[in-house]
């Protein structure tokens, strides 16, 4: 029976890993970060395999607890910067990604989260209205109204980069 359940988990991993990751790549704007969150997530997820299994939606569950997850190291990554504006910090010289996606990720940044995460997973994950709402909790008509504003905040982060909105969405 254990082997049936790893079975299952694996292929739940499989099937769902990459769209979370897309998600969280999304919310968080740094694909490691999106990993690691992804992949405490899934841990949990495996923890409690047995009674996540039995629900409805198990990737939506997943979602959760990687954007409470996320929502978290936001906090510590607050109180880090707030550390190292005390202290000063070395100069890090990483590769830089393209100007395109710089945009738009420092786009999402500035949404407000609730509106961040409607984006994320309307337009990366291909989720119905009614789909983020079951998954969020919150009505529909808020996530409708969430959309429209992170949309309309969208085109005046992006006025002279209106392409990258339909990029981001047909990256999906």
């Amino acid at each position: 029976m254990a082997t049936r359940n790893t079975d299952d988990f694996d292929a739940f991993y499989q099937a769902t890993a990459r769209r979370v990751v897309l998600y969280l790549f999304a919310v968080c704007g740094d694909l490691a970060d999106a990993q690691d969150i992804a992949q405490e997530a899934y841990a949990r997820a495996w923890q409690h395999w047995p009674k996540v299994a039995g629900f409805e939606n198990p990737e939506g569950w997943v979602r959760a607890v990687a954007w409470r997850l996320a929502a978290n190291r936001w906090r510590g990554v607050r109180r880090w910067w707030a550390a190292q504006a005390r202290m000063g910090s070395p100069a890090v010289v990483t590769a830089s990604p393209s100007p395109d996606r710089v945009a738009v990720v420092a786009a999402l940044q500035q949404l407000p989260a609730a509106q961040r995460q409607a984006v994320a997973l309307h337009y990366l994950l291909d989720m119905s209205v009614n789909d983020i709402a079951l998954s969020t909790g919150a009505p529909a008509g808020t996530i409708k109204a969430r959309l429209s504003r992170a949309r309309t905040a969208l085109a005046g982060l992006l006025g002279d980069h209106p392409q990258e909105v339909s990029d981001v969405a047909s990256r999906s």
